[in-house]
């Protein structure tokens, strides 16, 4: 897929930007805070209908802005297409092809993204939050129904943790009670099958891509580590024998649950193990061994999305290359360059390995506006 024109209005600090694509390659230079990350949130939010840095919508829009807009023409395999976003007080409106689409769901994954940013080299060594995010946004594009999954389980588990928090365990309606678990883990039990199912298949590639970079000395492994049970088990489970799982579960923590007033097994406890050779990377890898198993998993994206929807998605690298060595950002570019219409965002060239990039399209930014 190609992205040919952005415009936005209104949106951060943009005014009104109409920028034009014409290579497969955008580079946006310039000092901090003057608005290339901007850029990239927008054609991320434009994906996913929200930003990889607020959860807020209200910080999208501009200062003495009552809305934000983002516009966009791509072309993919099978025609053009055109997209609208509107952000306001009142919520957010999308159009595809200038109709307005009943859910986001229905939008999202009309623009498919991999975004690679500094945080992201935490995706092996930070908090499981940031796995289980990193897991979340990009199921999400290839399977939109999954959106609409975690969204509403996350109300549940909302109100069932408020539940716990407000009264003791003596006082607890065991109805009600049931009645939450019931919800959580017919959700749950469908998030949890769908993150199986993509690790998997990333592990695939992963694993493939890691061992080119390191020239075949080293064995990437991927694993999936459902909070409760093991992602080994959930292959000879059903849907109905994983939901009845859940549901024990939840009977055995009851006490320890009103106890902290928080729900204690589920899909938000999930993460992801990594290992070289057999040996974690998380506690034994070194940086390097860290950072190339993040950028193994980020390529391995682009090839998941491609074998998914049949065409490369858009590849968003914010300030990352920066954080790369010459054998990392080498590999990086030499996997995008022709195939994956690329967005990168740096303070300078120096950082870039120009030598390796063929007829990139350079723009200057400053303070919500781009130069030639």
């Amino acid at each position: 897929m190609h992205l040919n024109t952005l415009e936005l209005q209104g949106y951060r600090n943009y005014e009104s930007l109409k920028l034009s694509t014409e290579g497969g390659v955008n580079i946006f230079i310039g000092p901090n805070a003057q608005g290339k990350t901007n850029l990239i949130e927008a054609i991320h939010v434009l994906s996913l209908t929200k930003s990889h840095r607020t959860s807020k919508d209200k910080e999208l829009i501009g200062w003495n802005q009552s809305s934000a807009v983002i516009k966009a023409q791509m072309s993919r395999k099978h025609g053009d297409v055109s997209l609208e976003l509107q952000l306001s007080a009142q919520g957010k409106k999308a159009k595809v092809n200038g109709l307005e689409q009943r859910k986001l769901s229905s939008f999202v994954g009309t623009l498919n993204v991999v975004l690679f940013a500094p945080e992201d080299l935490d995706i092996v060594k930070g908090a499981p939050g940031v796995r289980r995010r990193f897991m979340d946004m990009e199921i999400g594009q290839v399977h939109p129904g999954y959106l609409y999954d975690m969204q509403q389980y996350q109300k549940i588990l909302q109100q069932r943790n408020n539940y716990l928090k407000s009264t003791d365990i003596h006082r607890a309606s065991p109805e009600m009670l049931d009645v939450w678990n019931e919800q959580l883990a017919t959700t749950g039990v469908k998030m949890m099958q769908k993150r199986k199912n993509f690790i998997v298949q990333l592990q695939k590639w992963a694993e493939k891509i890691h061992a080119g970079i390191t020239g075949g000395t080293e064995l990437f492994t991927v694993e999936y580590k459902p909070s409760f049970g093991s992602a080994i088990g959930m292959d000879n489970q059903d849907q109905s024998s994983l939901f009845q799982q859940f549901m024990l579960k939840l009977t055995q923590g009851k006490e320890q649950e009103f106890r902290r007033g928080m729900t204690m097994a589920g899909p938000h406890r999930d993460d992801l193990a990594f290992a070289i050779n057999g040996k974690d990377v998380q506690s034994f890898g070194s940086q390097g061994q860290q950072r190339t198993a993040a950028l193994s998993l980020k390529l391995a994206e682009l090839e998941l999305m491609h074998e998914e929807i049949g065409e490369y998605p858009l590849l968003l690298l914010d300030d990352v290359l920066s954080e790369l060595d010459q054998t990392r950002q080498t590999q990086l570019i030499e996997t995008f360059q022709s195939r994956v219409q690329t967005f990168i965002t740096t303070t300078g060239l120096e950082s870039v390995n120009m030598s390796r990039l063929k007829n990139a399209s350079i723009f200057h930014v400053r303070d919500g506006q781009l130069l030639r």
